[in-house]
């Protein structure tokens, strides 16, 4: 199919482009999106024609769908850049306030001195843990059998939130 004449294009244009704009629509979701992409369909039509002129509806379907996906998937890779944008420089937003580092520092004291009140298989067992090892490399660490290693943790950490109750003073 050939557009010798613009009159002939025209006549498609006027004829199918309501149909295109409003499947865009539906498929994108934005009105002002779908204007140009069914632009582009119809730039792509002009430029390459189908060569059957009665495969036209099912040749525009296809354009018009390829041209819809290809614009959501832009959309979400731009999203997806725009979330690590705000990830990076939400973590890069502000240093600690001295305040903040002075607590901190205090937590981790408080920490350590519950840590010292622990067992020593208790406590290893515990850093281990929260080192980032696993179970059964824990196991291995301790010279136990894996499958303690979760009765260990769960009666270690009671402990120490214990040492953590009783350093706070009681009111009545």
């Amino acid at each position: 199919m050939e557009f010798p004449e613009s009159e002939m294009f025209r006549t498609i244009f006027y004829e199918h482009y309501p149909v295109v704009r409003r499947k865009l629509a539906a498929l994108v979701r934005d009105e002002s999106a779908a204007d140009d992409l069914a632009q582009d369909v119809f730039l792509r039509l002009y430029r390459n024609p189908p060569d059957d002129p009665n495969a036209l509806g099912a040749w525009l379907h296809r354009v018009l769908t390829r041209i819809g996906y290809d614009y959501l998937n832009k959309k979400a890779r731009e999203r997806r850049l725009q979330d690590k944008h705000e990830l990076l420089f939400s973590a890069e937003a502000a240093p600690p306030s001295g305040e903040e580092t002075v607590l901190n520092k205090l937590d981790q004291e408080d920490v350590r001195t519950w840590l010292d009140g622990l067992p020593e298989r208790d406590r290893q067992a515990l850093l281990l843990r929260y080192s980032g090892y696993s179970y059964s490399e824990i196991a291995g660490q301790l010279g136990i059998n894996p499958p303690v290693v979760g009765t260990l943790l769960n009666r270690a950490t009671h402990k120490l939130k214990q040492q953590a109750v009783n350093s706070y003073p009681q009111t009545d």
